[in-house]
């Protein structure tokens, strides 16, 4: 068995794997002051930005969960590897030659982690399912393909292939290359019968899914022929790898054009997304083989960065501040129902939900075939906001010719608008419904009122896991994962909140602190849990030790000498966003907060030194005259600082 991989190694990895890349895969980061980025936390459900990230001490912190840590943890915790796996993903990722204790050499590759080996798995057989594509049995696909006007670049953007109708193929050419059944097994790709193992995707027409970094995570294979007995649409069974209720087919190709255009349009197939993508609407995704849930929610919500309270304000140009969720959904039954589903999710969203419906049943696929690539975007051009599409598709459940009708479809729609999120547009909405209706506005708007005030009647706001911030910012809490923490600094403290901004600048900007930070002794903080990072800075070398080094290994040597209850302050103070953002003014912002902080250091000695001499017997003419030189000492120092930052 190989070793621990070599510390060297890891520092290498860590030093190279840029975190803002690492983590703008899953999340959509904005600037937030000089050297600092923020966006919506991928570890808990929240409605406003507390997941910092600060790309030049290679650290980030949610100031909502508490989580934070490196890049290496960030990988752990997002994909759920283990620490030997992060360090072999991101070493691939950045091109660093691991090296393990024993014997010094690379690990065979017959021994990498075992996640990195079923994404390895899946990579091949997108390459082999892509080969076979242009082959001779693979006739049908290709007819498939070519009846729904894609070609051939077509196929090949989008990485679709063909798997060969035999039990062994893609079998026999996986165990080539070094895979293990039981890996085979695990990656979703075979499957056990009572005589071994055989190929689970056999004469389909194959898409490769991936996540948001762009790894192969799974497939949709697509049936073709009369013979096959398996359903219409297979895929990837749940692995380690593949989570359908957290997977969005297409996210790898749309999650730039999303982050920059704040829409995400969703349609309900491969074929789907295919056309959407090639008629201009890059933002298309798909599930795969689920409704639209909570999981799906959350990675596009992080993507759009969505934070907008209250629904989003809507712009002129027709998007909202929050941005957009398009659904598109068939305009029969099934497509309705679809809706309401979405609908239930919406509360999940702080961007504008709306839904496109091709009134004759059409899906984006058949729509670019019968209309062009305009038809397509017309379809997501033409979207209503989806709290009219479910309302209006409740009242056609009802005759509004009759008195009966009218008040039942009041009755059903009434808690559909009480549950609206932005309550500036409930009354909007009460008045189209009391036209939709042919009722009284003010019968409306009673029988809202009601809905809103009984909670049976309406679905109750979803709750984030972790807690939330609120608009505007969250104040900071400790970390947790059970380990012990120090009692958090009252926020309204001036003393307490300048102390903590002198601890943020010399994490972040040892280079510009005073030499005076290093003189101070171990009691200079009065605030227990800034007098703990103090200390942890103290035994890394004080400020003076982290302006010979990168900014992440500075905070590297703090983090080593920090107990752990002090690990998770440490991180917190090394992302957190100082108040100046000039990057120009910085330098003097640094010096001019610490030595604010050593002043107050000052005075609260010049005081203790007074109330020492005054409790002091003058008739003690030794250790009165040594206690008033010491005051007089103290005043000295603090005025030669005082002098020194004026001058």
């Amino acid at each position: 068995m190989a070793g621990l991989i070599r510390r060297e190694d890891v520092d290498q990895v860590r030093e190279r794997a840029r975190i803002d890349e690492i983590v703008s895969a899953h999340v959509t980061l904005k600037p937030a002051g000089v050297g600092a980025l923020v966006g919506l936390c991928p570890f808990h459900d929240e409605r406003s930005p507390s997941f910092n990230v600060r790309p030049s001490v290679g650290r980030y912190h949610c100031f909502g969960c508490g989580e934070g840590g490196d890049v290496i943890e960030f990988v752990m915790k997002m994909d759920g590897l283990s620490f030997t796996e992060a360090i072999e993903y991101l070493a691939g990722k950045t091109g660093v030659q691991l090296r393990y204790e024993e014997g010094g050499s690379a690990r065979p590759r017959e021994e990498p982690g075992k996640r990195q080996r079923l994404l390895e798995a899946n990579r091949v057989a997108a390459e082999f399912y892509a080969e076979q594509l242009m082959g001779p049995d693979a006739a049908a696909a290709r007819a498939f393909l070519a009846e729904r006007s894609f070609d051939r670049s077509d196929a090949e953007h989008f990485g679709v292939g063909f798997a060969p109708k035999g039990w062994d193929a893609l079998q026999r050419h996986l165990q080539g290359r070094g895979f293990t059944q039981p890996e085979l097994v695990a990656s979703g790709l075979m499957s056990q019968g009572q005589r071994g193992i055989y190929d689970r995707f056999r004469g389909r027409v194959m898409w490769p899914i991936r996540d948001v970094t762009g790894a192969v995570i799974g497939f949709g294979a697509r049936r073709l022929f009369e013979d096959d007995q398996g359903p219409k649409y297979l895929n990837t069974p749940e692995t380690s790898l593949y989570k359908k209720s957290h997977v969005l087919y297409g996210i790898d190709l749309a999650k730039r054009e999303i982050a920059k255009g704040k829409r995400v349009v969703v349609v309900e197939g491969y074929t789907d997304v295919m056309a959407a993508h090639l008629s201009g609407v890059t933002t298309a995704v798909a599930t795969c083989g689920t409704a639209f849930g909570a999981d799906h929610a959350k990675v596009v919500r992080r993507l759009l960065g969505d934070t907008t309270a209250g629904g989003g304000l809507q712009l002129k140009s027709g998007t909202s501040l929050g941005g957009e969720i398009i659904f598109t959904f068939d305009g029969d039954a099934a497509g309705q129902k679809a809706a309401v589903r979405a609908y239930g999710e919406d509360q999940r969203f702080f961007a504008q939900t709306f839904v496109a419906v091709e009134p004759s049943g059409m899906d984006p696929c058949d729509l670019r075939m019968v209309g062009g690539p305009e038809a397509v975007r017309a379809l997501v051009d033409g979207r209503v906001p989806l709290f009219q599409f479910v309302v209006r598709s409740k009242l056609d459940e009802f005759d509004l010719n009759t008195a009966e009708g009218r008040v039942g479809a009041l009755r059903a729609a009434a808690p559909i608008i009480a549950g609206i999120r932005d309550t500036a547009l409930r009354p909007e909405y009460a008045r189209l419904l009391a036209g939709w209706i042919g009722t009284d506005e003010r019968a409306v708007a009673r029988e809202i009122q009601r809905a809103a005030s009984t909670p049976s009647l309406r679905e109750a706001p979803p709750t984030a896991p972790g807690g939330d911030s609120g608009p505007g910012g969250s104040a900071e809490r400790p970390a947790t994962g059970g380990v012990p923490q120090l009692p958090a600094p009252d926020p309204r403290d001036p003393v307490a909140r300048d102390e903590r901004l002198a601890l943020v600048a010399v994490l972040q900007y040892p280079q510009h602190v005073p030499e005076v930070f290093d003189t101070l002794g171990e009691d200079a903080f009065a605030v227990p849990a800034w007098r703990a990072v103090h200390s942890a800075i103290r035994a890394a070398g004080g400020a003076a030790a982290g302006r010979d080094v990168s900014a992440a290994q500075w905070v590297a040597a703090v983090l080593e000498q920090a107990p752990e209850t002090v690990a998770g302050v440490v991180t917190q103070l090394s992302v957190a966003s100082l108040p100046e953002d000039r990057e120009a003014a910085i330098a003097a912002f640094v010096e001019g907060v610490v030595r604010r902080v050593v002043d107050l250091g000052l005075t609260r000695r010049v005081a203790d030194a007074r109330s020492r001499l005054q409790r002091l017997d003058p008739a003690d003419t030794e250790t009165y005259q040594a206690a008033f030189a010491e005051l007089l000492a103290i005043e000295a120092e603090r005025r030669t600082l005082r002098e020194s930052a004026n001058a």
